[in-house]
């Protein structure tokens, strides 16, 4: 299992309030077929703060049945309780995920002892490689290098790092301290290419729900070491990432979804909203220009 290239975060359809399993699998499917090298279901793109546990475990089973093991699936499995991270986590190796994403505990504000107590507890009871999840702009609390250095040292099932924080000098402190084999992967769609540059090995990315092609191909690109394509798509990009950032994500992107015709519509649970009626005019602009619709 390799985890590198562009992975897709994937959103949830709904319908009617529940989850819509036939768009989900159209959706996986077309993604693979666009070329993505791997796909997170239950990520905050998906809506995981507002599915049940047994929704959790629906989304999760979908997604890796679809796939059949085509491309790596990182399971969202973390939680601000590490007991409950321990038990999502073991349902995913049960399901058969090749990986969990595991979001760093949020709200609580542990310390960086307790965060790396927290990572440990969950490898002592679940055998299953974890990518550590680091998005301070939602958990309140930043992964240091230092921290993250010292978790890939000390346990072994923490191979990857989802590192969100946009920071380019934090992304080259991970790089620096944790060494070129560690497999980093940027969480912010804005800065794929320069962190690329200093080591990253691919993105997990909300705008490849939408443009799942292009950013497989400006990571290859990348790895291929043609740095004007990588460059050229890097600028192409840069459009339909703002598109899908002009309100709290995972609305534009859901809605642009919709609009293309890839999920039959936009629906998300509160205290997510539609996204307004302006913002909706410039997404199509964008996806029109992008010729995406």
């Amino acid at each position: 299992m390799q985890l590198a290239g562009a992975i897709t975060a994937l959103v949830t359809p709904f319908k009617n309030g529940s989850i819509d399993e036939e768009a989900y699998r159209q959706l996986i499917e077309w993604q693979i077929e666009e070329g993505i090298d791997g796909l997170v279901p239950c990520g905050t793109t998906g809506e995981s703060a507002t599915l049940s546990h047994e929704e959790h475990e629906k989304v999760i089973s979908i997604c890796i049945d679809q796939v059949k093991k085509r491309v790596p699936v990182i399971a969202g499995a973390g939680s601000n309780n590490t007991a409950e991270a321990i038990n999502l986590l073991r349902f995913a190796k049960k399901a058969g995920a090749d990986a969990g994403l595991m979001i760093t505990p949020y709200y609580n504000k542990p310390t960086m002892e307790g965060v790396f107590q927290h990572f440990k507890a969950i490898a002592a009871e679940v055998t299953l490689p974890m990518v550590v999840y680091n998005v301070p702009g939602r958990t309140g609390s930043n992964v240091t290098a230092q921290c993250m250095a010292r978790m890939v040292k000390e346990i072994p099932t923490v191979v990857a790092a989802k590192e969100a924080s946009g920071n380019i000098v934090q992304i080259s402190d991970y790089m620096e301290l944790c060494g070129p084999k560690f497999s980093l992967l940027v969480g912010d769609d804005f800065v794929v290419l320069p962190a690329m540059a200093m080591g990253c090995k691919g993105v997990i990315s909300v705008s490849s729900n939408i443009a799942p092609r292009l950013m497989h191909e400006q990571c290859q690109a990348f790895f291929d070491g043609d740095m004007a394509k990588a460059r050229d798509i890097h600028y192409k990009m840069a459009p339909i990432n703002r598109a899908c950032f002009l309100e709290t994500n995972p609305g534009p992107v859901k809605t642009a979804l919709a609009i293309m015709g890839k999920i039959p519509n936009g629906e998300m649970r509160l205290p997510m909203v539609p996204i307004s009626q302006e913002n909706e005019k410039a997404l199509r602009n964008i996806l029109a220009e992008s010729k995406l619709i």
